[in-house]
């Protein structure tokens, strides 16, 4: 195969001191515009990122893709209404044309009292070092050989792998400013690299599928392209022979992968977008117990290299270590600014999300949680739309493992799991030590005390 050529070195890798001053002097622009043009308040995102993507199938290059994209939002308020806009454009005459635009909506909304900056002295003022801006200068050629390698290492470990979905291996870099008319003006910078592989492998059973993948912000510190096939093809392999379990109540465990979905669920049923609305089962549930006393959620923004981790949220409002669920109990909501007002609350610095949400208190291997189980489900994937943050029902389609004698016995699917999310969370039995921390909510196993699984007849 011959050399794929790319561009050199980008602007953002090569020199991102400059980029970073081309964003705040764009941002300065904005802000000095909307100023004159009448905003009480207006604030600005910029963010400007380089990717590469090289994806290959059954040996051959399927994806190449390099993306240069900058952007900027501006938001103004006037009297109490607000009006955005958004361009990909940089020029100076298309920056003072989106401010104009987001000025013309602002006098053609209606006032909401929720509306306008956060308070001025909630703004971030340190911005320590994060250890989250790691780039490498990867062309397209070195994530290609990287990918085949892993999807290579994947075919070659069982005959029964058949066929692949390929393997795919990206980079990328990003800088973003948000500035404020308060005089707040923060820079981030941010690398994340990823590897990926799906293989399908088959005997007389039937066929199946399944992946390994990785992501870090340090490139050196991705697995081995090995390791993820290796990791792919026991995954699909174990799969094999998979057929229904018994219909009854049973306690289920679920991985880490679809464990992050179950706090996942409480994290919305607790944000305030659901709140406001009154679309939650959780609304009013500040200081009741949601989960067993042993377990505690952590939110830790400023994680060194952490995969959400930043020095403030979307509004500029400064980030800290706090818990949502400290021995059980929801102690806050999560909120950004807006939301935060038409709850008549504070801030709890969470415009954008929850970042480097962990799961705290006693863990145990997950061979141990499957011997306190005995006889039940391990659940390590999870289909379907079947979670009613409303009402609180969860009823979803599943895949994994049905364990007797606290072993796996054999694999499983076309599952049915059903339960209410405030019983699976108030009885979960023990948490699991193998934390996967390559995602924003960080949690190992979490063995549910009883659900419905509906599988024979």
């Amino acid at each position: 195969m011959g050399q794929v050529q790319t561009s050199g070195i980008n602007a953002i890798i090569e020199d991102p001191d400059r980029e970073t001053e081309l964003l705040t002097g764009i941002a300065r622009r904005v802000l000095d515009r909307a100023r004159q043009g009448g905003a009480d308040q207006a604030e600005v995102s910029i963010s400007s990122s380089l990717s590469r993507e090289a994806g290959v199938r059954l040996g051959e290059v399927e994806v190449l893709e390099e993306a240069r994209d900058r952007g900027v939002r501006v938001t103004v308020y006037r009297n109490q209404c607000s009006g955005s806009a958004s361009t990909g454009d940089l020029r100076p005459d298309v920056i003072d044309e989106c401010v104009d635009r987001a000025l013309a909506i602002a006098r053609h909304t209606q006032p909401d009292k929720a509306s306008g900056l956060a308070d001025a002295e909630w703004m971030a003022q340190e911005f320590p070092d994060l250890d989250l801006w790691h780039p490498v200068d990867l062309d397209m050629q070195d994530l290609i050989d990287r990918a085949l390698l892993i999807e290579q290492a994947g075919r070659d470990a069982d005959e029964r792998i058949g066929n692949s979905e390929g393997a795919s291996v990206s980079t990328e870099a990003g800088i973003g400013v948000h500035a404020n008319s308060h005089g707040f003006l923060g820079a981030s910078r941010g690398t994340r690299h990823s590897q990926s592989c799906v293989l399908i492998a088959g005997d007389d059973s039937g066929m199946q599928r399944d992946y390994d993948w990785d992501s870090a912000r340090r490139f050196e510190a991705l697995a081995r392209p090995e390791e993820t096939g290796a990791g792919a093809a026991r995954r699909v392999l174990r799969r094999l022979g998979a057929k229904r379990v018994p219909t009854g109540p049973a306690p289920v465990l679920f991985a880490p992968e679809v464990a992050r979905g179950l706090i996942g669920h409480l994290v919305g049923a607790v944000s305030g977008g659901n709140l406001y609305r009154r679309a939650s089962f959780l609304l009013d549930s500040v200081g009741q117990t949601l989960l067993p006393e042993w377990a505690s959620l952590i939110e830790q923004p400023r994680m060194p290299g952490g995969p959400a981790s930043a020095c403030y949220d979307g509004d500029g409002v400064a980030t800290r270590e706090s818990a949502l669920v400290a021995d059980g109990q929801l102690l806050r909501y999560v909120l950004g600014n807006y939301s935060a007002r038409r709850l008549g609350l504070t801030t709890t610095a969470n415009a954008g999300g929850v970042r480097n949400l962990v799961l705290t208190g006693p863990t145990r291997p997950p061979e141990q949680l499957m011997a306190d189980m005995g006889t039940g489900l391990l659940v390590t994937e999870v289909m379907g739309q079947g979670v009613n943050l409303v009402t609180g029902d969860y009823s979803r389609g599943a895949a994994g493992f049905w364990v007797e004698n606290g072993e796996i016995a054999w694999p499983a699917e076309e599952i049915t799991i059903a339960g209410h999310l405030r019983d699976m969370l108030a009885n979960l039995r023990g948490a699991g030590s193998d934390i996967d921390r390559r995602r924003s909510i960080q949690t190992g196993s979490l063995l549910v005390d009883r659900m419905v699984v509906a599988g024979m007849s």
